[in-house]
């Protein structure tokens, strides 16, 4: 894994880099957001690549526990990646109520997050 720094004004920002799954748990969703936190980061991007099939199936209950955390401890959080191949209506509308935040975006291209604000 690889952390990738972005800063885009006075926010520092996390891109995380892997070739395999690196979240899969709460547990992991907690280490990955405490390491970040005390290095600095103001901000955590993860590729959806990177995060367990289970989390996009609302019903394991995974994405809200890991989201729980990131929102717990004020994390804004960016998972990038192609989500039109979920077909779930209740993930659909989780993504369209999550982008209306701040806290946990969903977006389809990096580009978009990385523009200074």
């Amino acid at each position: 894994m690889i952390i990738e720094t972005h800063n885009i004004g006075n926010i520092k920002v996390a891109e995380i880099i892997a070739d395999k799954i690196i979240l899969t748990s709460t547990e992991d969703g907690l280490e990955l957001l405490g390491n970040l936190y005390y290095q600095g980061f103001d901000k955590i991007i993860i590729h959806e690549k990177n995060i367990t099939p289970e989390f996009f199936d609302l019903k394991t209950k995974i994405a809200g526990n890991i989201l729980q955390k990131f929102a717990q401890y004020q994390m804004p959080l960016i998972i990038v990646g192609d989500f039109s191949k979920y077909k779930s209506k209740s993930l659909n509308d989780f993504i369209f109520e999550s982008n209306k935040g701040s806290q946990v975006n969903f977006v389809s291209d990096l580009s978009r997050v990385l523009q200074p604000v």
